[in-house]
């Protein structure tokens, strides 16, 4: 008999977590908490959660809203690495498992549960990324994937599991993308995605236009940049939630932020992923212009090296570990000379940066010009090239 006496769920809504609810009780002979982690997938997707849940046979259901911590304690500083998985991803889904994990495990704390759940496939990495941070922040309690132990193997057996039981769901069975919604991006995954020699359709973008459907006319905005962290639009002060949201009202008219990619998943296996990020392109954009001016050329290459680290840890669900401090205090570091102003230019599915200064830049006209100047003898060069070369000149001369 199951020692298991009040679990709860990380429920969406949809068909695996409302067959989940009822598959808890009947095989852990337990209570179910249901907990709904708002971070803005939109009203759309939160509406009657609730009562879906109780009707799916929940004892409560807790909506908890993440979103304005979401963008300032976790996808701020992930943006202040610079990290992008594999050079394209900018790691959407990946940063809101860890806080939705933690807000899970504080909901659990409050409800007296021993076990925690979550619907995650046994092939995804989903199930790494949220077991991971419960054993970081709750490895007393026990935790439940059904997907790894249920003998239910298709939408089709869901919808009947939950027919015979009489629990209602709007799903279907001709569902074709698995979606992952958030403020930041949304991700589209399955039907015609799983042959990567096949063009996506229209369907499968929900979010931004496409290039051709975008404007003729291009659209300019300008980013204040202060340490590190976008705060204001076109001259307006805006909490990080906002400058988000704004940016993505904004960017995804003109088709800016679709990203095609065949990703290496945790697991082992390759999957092919669509992507939406439109104002997280835009703000990505504005922060690398603004480190173009104000890094030297190692700490460009350093700052490299933690952006690469800090995407696999992201992607692989690490966020509650001591390699995630190391390497967030040292983009902390570089983060207080990024101070500067940015404008950008949307045309077309294109953000470019087209203006930017900044307090701290490097950047010297006095030097830099190819016209007449008084600042730089062009004959020290010589030198330079012979000690920089030195060492070829050494193995040439041993060659011959």
């Amino acid at each position: 008999m199951s020692s298991i006496k009040k679990v709860v769920l990380a429920y969406s809504g949809g068909l695996d977590t409302s067959a989940i609810v009822p598959w808890l009780k009947e095989n852990y002979n337990c209570e179910v908490v249901a907990f709904v982690a708002d971070v803005g997938q939109g009203a759309e997707e939160l509406e009657g959660v609730e009562a879906k849940a109780i009707a799916s046979g929940a004892s409560e259901c807790h909506i908890v809203d993440l979103k304005d911590e979401l963008v300032a304690d976790y996808i701020y500083p992930t943006l202040k690495t610079g990290a992008i998985y594999e050079g394209t991803y900018l790691l959407g889904t990946s940063m809101a498992r860890p806080i939705i994990a933690k807000a899970q495990v504080e909901v659990a704390r409050k409800v007296g549960a021993d076990a925690l759940s979550h619907g995650c496939t046994g092939k995804g990495n989903d199930q790494v990324r949220f077991e991971s941070c419960f054993a970081a922040l709750a490895p007393d309690l026990k935790v439940i994937a059904p997907w790894r132990e249920w003998d239910l193997s298709s939408r089709e057996s869901l919808l009947d599991y939950l027919a015979e039981r009489n629990i209602p769901c709007a799903a279907s069975a001709t569902k074709i993308y698995s979606r992952d919604a958030n403020a930041w991006h949304i991700s589209h995954e399955g039907g015609e995605l799983e042959d990567p020699w096949c063009q996506p359709s229209d369907q499968v973008w929900t979010w931004t236009n496409s290039p051709e459907q975008a404007p003729n006319e291009s659209q300019f905005v300008q980013l204040s940049v202060k340490n590190g962290e976008v705060v204001a639009v076109n001259g307006e002060q805006m909490s990080p939630f906002q400058v988000l949201t704004t940016l993505n009202e904004i960017a995804a008219p003109h088709g800016i932020g679709r990203v095609d990619i065949v990703e290496n998943r945790l697991v082992g296996m390759k999957s092919r992923g669509c992507y939406e990020t439109p104002g997280g392109t835009v703000i990505m954009a504005a922060l690398q212009a603004i480190d173009e001016l104000v890094l030297d050329k190692t700490s460009r290459k350093w700052k490299d090296t933690l952006a690469n680290e800090f995407s696999h840890l992201v992607y692989d669900g690490r966020w509650f570990t001591p390699l995630k401090d190391s390497i967030l205090a040292a983009a902390e570091a570089f983060s207080t000379l990024a101070t500067g102003e940015v404008v950008l230019k949307l045309y077309k599915g294109q953000v470019t940066a087209v203006q930017k200064q900044s307090q701290n830049s490097l950047y010297s006209e006095d030097f830099a010009t190819f016209g007449e100047d008084d600042v730089y003898d062009q004959s020290h060069a010589e030198g330079f090239i012979r000690l920089f070369s030195l060492s070829s000149r050494i193995s040439a001369m041993n060659n011959k």
